[in-house]
């Protein structure tokens, strides 16, 4: 019987994981222990990989538990690291194409993981293919790890033709094509019927059984017959060796069934016609031995034992057929041994949940806070527009309020106007640095877009990838989202740089020293009968009352900054019960349950607040009533207002003003993320635009020139070359001497002559020219002025590099076509009859 089939394995480009996946792991898990233990777990993913596919693999089982570990690997790490915006590119070679002359192997670059996990799973079924022929089918341990082998490899290119075009999104090569991979399944499960006929066999099981088997085997073996011939299913190098194979093994098993239940001469049919299609690749002697001395016995037995008739095929009862093997089911993980390099990192999805997640907490968050914040500044401004608690202390009318004492100590101590003048200085330089990073990181998307549409424009169909417009978009997208987020920005850097211009006075007033403090607010007449009345009492109470609010909410805004809030376990636990996760109506019920609590805290604060401030009100108005009105106290209290009211604003405006600085700083960190993942996918683009023109490039120079093999014209009976048709080839002919007669006598036959003859350049004598003759009708075309020395046919100029081509193997014939052509090929270049002084300067081994 014929070998086994096995299939090659494909050949991969070395690819660093190490950068982009340390890269990702940085920029979104904090430096800690989590953050290294990822960090090892990527160089040993590096490692595997090198392992699995960076060396030439033994035939052995333990080969093939690398690439499944691998395999396993890759599917396990798949949902958990955003491959599409790391643009990993991995570059893999057509396990069947080997090269021609003219170029490598036929490769594809793609930046896609499931393109890896694609041609890793190939491997799998190659390698799986290799170890099972190797096994010794001779005891039952081998027929047994034959037999499961051939299945596992069977399985794989089954899942490779169910999910090749959706995990690539383009057209693969010629080897992992679904009609490749198909009929190699179809092959492997073949082979691994195969060997339980001949397990079945040693075993000395019944004739039926290991005819029904047998019969189920011929059955898979002409099915994947079928698959072979159709051009398109396997590389044309590799069709002719494996039809003849499979046909082959579909004789043999036909015949070993037709021992017990078919006619003889069925079998001998069927050897004769796998010897004359296919004798120069396969020995069909010794079958065809053992069918003749099956026949021989038959007929001599039914000669003169049974005297029965022999029914035809056709007439034959179905023997029936028994399937014992199927294809292996492709499920992860495939390795016992596997082991999860990053068990602990969450999945992508729940970790996009996590992060859309973070931010509705956030947001709750800045609504609690800004409230309480938004409710510190209203009774600020309220108490400044009141002058309190100012006026309660400034009952002796010349000297400073000790509040506004207080205030001016607190904004020497954040630095002054000095502080604030050199933030608002950094700004700029701030947003026009971000500005950069943006318009940098655009521009390369813009750039290599450009060179995209431009050799689309080239190659036009050839430049089959996905264009760069359509995978931009994304990005784009962000992009347009960040220069938002800038325009915003400078619109609030414009409003906090108004505030401080109309405070700035009042300000540079408070950081004075007290002398100059008090000269500089007006003095007015005491209002010392005030001190101890009730009002006096009242208002102060209200104002601690009002401090006492105050200190509530900062302790509240602390609590609320605080709340813990992790939905891991919660989305981990949606995704592997629903395989989905539904973001929204989880963290919308966990944010209720946490800070449930905190706003009715919150709303009970700020209507405490609103209450209060109505009472201050109103014992102000009765306070303001039992005070002296005149011109110097109103001054006075105008200016303790100012003052009061810059204090509040230059905290407002330095605290402004240091959160701008710190979201100009975070956004400089996002968009360096930014540049560095359009620097990728550029750079991914790039290589693989190099490798598609390589590719085209390759394809361009191996196309045949097929040179045209049409009879030229100068042969031909036609007085006239064909339209079209090629240019006569210049011939070396005697010159015709001129006549006076006009109508001479009908050229005599040409001599005889000898190849040296043909081939030399000799110009006869005068006395050897024939007698004038007349011209005919239609002129031949040996008449006309004398032709230059031959310098050979111009179709066929480049002959002796077509014969080059020919032996190369790159017009791919057959032993015999080639023949053939050659011999019809040189017909073409013998001297032509009726010219007999032409010449060639072809010569052929």
């Amino acid at each position: 019987m014929a070998t086994f089939i096995s299939v090659p394995l494909k050949k991969s480009s070395e690819v660093d994981l190490v950068k982009p996946l340390s890269k990702f792991v940085t920029s979104a898990y904090p430096a800690g222990e989590e953050q290294s233990e990822y960090l090892r777990a990527v160089e040993e993913l590096n490692k595997l990989r090198k392992s699995a596919l960076g060396r030439p693999l033994d035939k052995h089982e333990s080969s093939l538990e690398i690439l499944l570990r691998y395999y396993d690997q890759l599917c396990s790490v798949e949902p958990k690291f955003p491959f599409p915006e790391l643009c990993l590119t991995f570059t893999w070679k057509d396990a069947f194409d080997k090269g021609s002359l003219f170029g490598g192997s036929v490769k594809l670059a793609l930046a896609s993981l499931g393109y890896e996990k694609t041609c890793v799973l190939f491997n799998v079924g190659a390698l799986a293919s290799q170890i099972a022929s190797e096994q010794n089918l001779d005891n039952d341990e081998g027929l047994k790890a034959a037999a499961k082998f051939y299945q596992l490899a069977s399985g794989a290119f089954a899942h490779i033709k169910d999910t090749v075009l959706s995990a690539l999104n383009r057209e693969p090569t010629m080897d992992i094509s679904p009609e490749t991979v198909g009929t190699l399944s179809q092959i492997m499960l073949s082979q691994a019927q195969e060997v339980f006929v001949l397990k079945a066999t040693a075993d000395k099981m019944k004739d039926a059984v290991i005819a029904k088997l047998a019969n189920q085997a011929a059955d898979f073996y002409g099915d994947a017959f079928k698959q072979c011939q159709y051009k398109e299913n396997l590389p044309k190098k590799h069709v002719l060796p494996w039809i003849v194979k499979i046909c082959f093994v579909h004789l043999y098993l036909m015949f070993y069934w037709s021992i017990f239940f078919v006619p003889l001469q069925h079998a001998t049919e069927l050897v004769k016609t796998v010897a004359s299609r296919y004798d120069e690749y396969v020995n069909v002697k010794d079958l065809s031995d053992k069918i003749s001395r099956a026949l021989t016995a038959a007929k001599k037995d039914n000669d003169f034992i049974y005297h029965d008739r022999v029914p035809e095929v056709k007439d034959l009862e179905h023997i029936g057929k028994a399937t014992l093997v199927k294809a292996t089911a492709i499920q992860v993980p495939l390795s016992q041994k596997f082991t999860d390099l990053f068990e602990k990192m969450v999945p992508m999805e729940v970790q996009q949940s996590l992060s859309m997640a973070s931010s509705r907490r956030n947001e709750m968050v800045n609504r609690l806070v800004g409230s309480l914040r938004e409710a510190t500044n209203l009774c600020n401004g309220v108490l400044a527009s009141l002058n309190l608690p100012a006026a309660l202390e400034d009952l002796s009318g010349d000297s400073v309020p000790g509040s506004i004492l207080e205030k001016s100590r607190a904004v020497i101590q954040q630095g002054g106007l000095q502080s604030i003048e050199q933030l608002i200085k950094e700004l700029p330089e701030l947003l026009q640095r971000n500005r950069e990073i943006l318009d940098e990181s655009l521009k390369m998307l813009d750039d290599e877009e450009t060179t995209d549409n431009e050799l689309r424009a080239k190659f036009s169909q050839r430049w089959n990838r996905t264009p760069s417009g359509d995978l931009y978009k994304p990005l784009r997208a962000e992009g347009g989202n960040f220069r938002s987020v800038l325009d915003k920005a400078v619109q609030a850097d414009q409003v906090v740089r108004d505030r401080y211009n109309s405070h700035c006075e009042m300000i540079a007033l408070l950081c004075k020293p007290e002398n100059e403090l008090c000269s500089a607010i007006p003095s007015a007449n005491p209002a010392k009968t005030l001190q101890g009345s009730e009002v006096v009492n009242v208002l102060k109470a209200q104002l601690a009352q009002l401090d006492e609010i105050k200190r509530d909410r900062e302790v509240l805004e602390g609590e609320i900054k605080s709340v813990t809030f992790d939905m891991t376990a919660k989305f981990l636990t949606a995704l592997a019960q629903d395989g989905a996760i539904n973001e929204e109506a989880l963290s919308t019920t966990e944010l209720d349950a946490r800070y449930g609590t905190h706003t009715q805290r919150v709303q009970q604060n700020l209507r405490a607040q609103e209450d209060l401030l109505a009472q201050v009100q109103t014992s102000h108005q009765e306070f303001a009533a039992l005070k002296q009105s005149n011109a110097e106290a109103n001054d006075r209290e105008e200016m303790l207002k100012k003052l009061a009211s810059a204090h509040d604003s230059y905290i407002e405006i330095s605290s402004n003003l240091k959160e701008g600085t710190k979201f100009y700083n975070d956004l400089t960190e996002i968009l360096l993320k930014f540049q560095n993942k359009c620097s990728d996918i550029v750079f991914a683009r790039k290589t693989e635009r190099d490798e598609l023109l390589k590719y085209l490039q390759q394809s361009i120079a191996r196309e045949p020139s097929a040179p045209s093999f049409s009879v030229p014209a100068y042969q031909s009976n036609t007085s006239e070359p064909a339209a079209g048709g090629p240019t006569p080839a210049p011939r070396t002919v005697f010159p015709l001497q001129p006549q006076a007669k006009a109508q001479p006598p009908a050229r005599p036959p040409p001599p005889s002559f000898t190849p040296q003859a043909a081939s030399s350049n000799i110009t006869p004598s005068p006395a050897s020219n024939p007698p004038p003759m007349a011209p005919p009708t239609a002129p031949s075309q040996a008449q006309g002025p004398p032709y230059p020395t031959y310098q050979g046919y111009p179709g066929y100029a480049s002959s002796p590099s077509l014969i080059r081509l020919l032996f190369n193997g790159v017009c791919q014939w057959s032993s015999r076509s080639f023949h053939s052509s050659l011999k019809l090929f040189c017909n073409h270049c013998t001297p032509t009859p009726g010219f007999p002084f032409s010449t060639s300067p072809l010569t052929h081994d």
